[in-house]
């Protein structure tokens, strides 16, 4: 007697120091995930700069076009034979571009284009970091399953243990099968010990894919249901035509073939205006006006082929961008088509894989009550209690495995972060 009070006791304090525990923990849902990561997450906000770098890239470029104003001012002191001389001046000047065969318009048509590149390389990371974020959320969901099924498994191992000892103590079971139930059950163990082990490895997962610095208890709240199913096959090169790597090569392919354009632009003369007035004298204010205007025109005569040598090299490059396109279209296509299959065939396993839990389950209850009473031996009804086992984490792997096709098809769409 006293020991079952103990008993009762013990587990009310286990009951009571988990809840505690679930307590503490931070709970997560997927749409907190997203809004923290979108936020925080260094591979994004590295993305985010390298836009910035191109907006700063096109003003310099752009600044070419616009007037160069620059004022000067100057006292300089000189000895020569005894005899001070003082030299005061001020003035401002300035140059503007006229002609340079459109050059300097092309090169920021360029940079325009590469604005264009840069924030869909900023998609395309966004893509990137949306499907390990969705990975490790999943992993956690998992984990927790996983956790809540092991503690199942173990409380069958133990009540058939139980039930093992009994027949064993009344001479109705030989030791094989009471040894056999004692590994089970140490196996059911060590399942549970493992997977509050792989609970702590997928929370730290998702810590790093939402961007934060620091490892807190967290607790995945979401279900194992397949929202974007796909279930009518879609348009594959449609899709492809959206997806962030084909538009990054598309814009860097407009920005290459501007830049060949102002390669041709350096078979033309360059035109610059300039224009400026100062003032001198031997004191402080000078008094003495000049000013100056004028127009200049460069045209280097031979530079051991250069021009030609740099208009061969951006010709390349277009031609390499436009394959590389081309190359990268149908890699998406066919991308898209192997995900969608892929989500298809998880899908239609998780019903599969259901059904046979059900009857698993049920033919376990079947086959207990037939070994209490005698009807079923010890092999055949271990091999069952073996299969409900193996059914409860093949149903949980094909659910895990659904959510991970379907963000992998999500990926492959090209959706960012912010897809929901």
């Amino acid at each position: 007697m006293k020991l079952k009070i103990i008993y009762i006791l013990v587990t009310v304090f286990l009951i009571i120091g988990a809840g505690q525990l679930s307590a503490a923990e931070e709970i997560l849902t997927w749409g907190a995930c997203i809004k923290e990561a979108a936020k925080n997450h260094p591979d994004l906000i590295a993305s985010q700069q390298i836009v910035k770098q191109s907006e700063a890239v096109k003003q310099q470029t752009a600044s070419g076009l616009f007037p160069q104003i620059a004022s000067s001012l100057s006292a300089q002191t000189s000895q020569s034979s005894g005899q001070e001389t003082n030299t005061f001046a001020y003035g401002v000047s300035g140059t503007q571009l006229l002609f340079d065969g459109n050059k300097t318009i092309n090169n920021l048509k360029a940079s325009v284009e590469n604005i264009v590149a840069a924030k869909q390389g900023f998609r395309f990371t966004s893509t990137s970091v949306r499907f390990r974020l969705r990975s490790a959320f999943i992993d956690l969901l998992k984990a927790q399953e996983m956790l809540r099924i092991t503690e199942e498994i173990y409380n069958i191992r133990r009540s058939n243990l139980e039930l093992i000892v009994l027949r064993y103590e009344s001479g109705l079971e030989h030791k094989g099968a009471l040894l056999t139930a004692e590994a089970d059950l140490a196996d059911a163990q060590y399942g549970i010990s493992q997977t509050k082990r792989a609970v702590g490895v997928a929370q730290r997962e998702l810590v790093k894919e939402m961007g934060r610095k620091k490892l807190t208890p967290l607790h995945a709240q979401g279900d194992f249901q397949v929202k974007d199913s796909a279930p009518k096959e879609p348009d594959f090169e449609l899709l492809a035509k959206n997806n962030p790597s084909l538009q990054k090569l598309i814009a860097q392919k407009r920005s290459a073939e501007f830049s060949l354009k102002s390669a041709y632009a350096n078979f033309y003369p360059e035109i610059t205006g300039s224009a400026g007035a100062n003032r001198s004298g031997d004191h402080w204010s000078p008094r003495d006006k000049q000013w100056d205007l004028g127009v200049s025109l460069s045209l280097p005569l031979f530079e051991g082929g250069l021009r030609i040598a740099q208009v061969s090299e951006a010709q390349a490059l277009v031609r390499q961008l436009e394959e590389n396109q081309r190359s990268a279209l149908d890699s998406a296509i066919l991308t898209l088509q192997q995900n969608w299959a892929i989500l298809q065939d998880a899908i239609e396993n998780v019903s599969v894989q259901n059904k046979a839990l059900i009857a698993t389950q049920e033919r376990s209850k079947i086959a207990q009550a037939q070994y209490s009473i005698g009807f079923v031996n010890f092999d055949n009804w271990t091999i069952i209690e073996d299969n409900l086992v193996k059914a409860k984490r093949n149903y949980l792997d094909a659910q895990e495995a659904a959510l991970l096709a379907e963000a992998k098809w999500i990926q492959a769409k090209g959706e960012v972060l912010e897809y929901e």
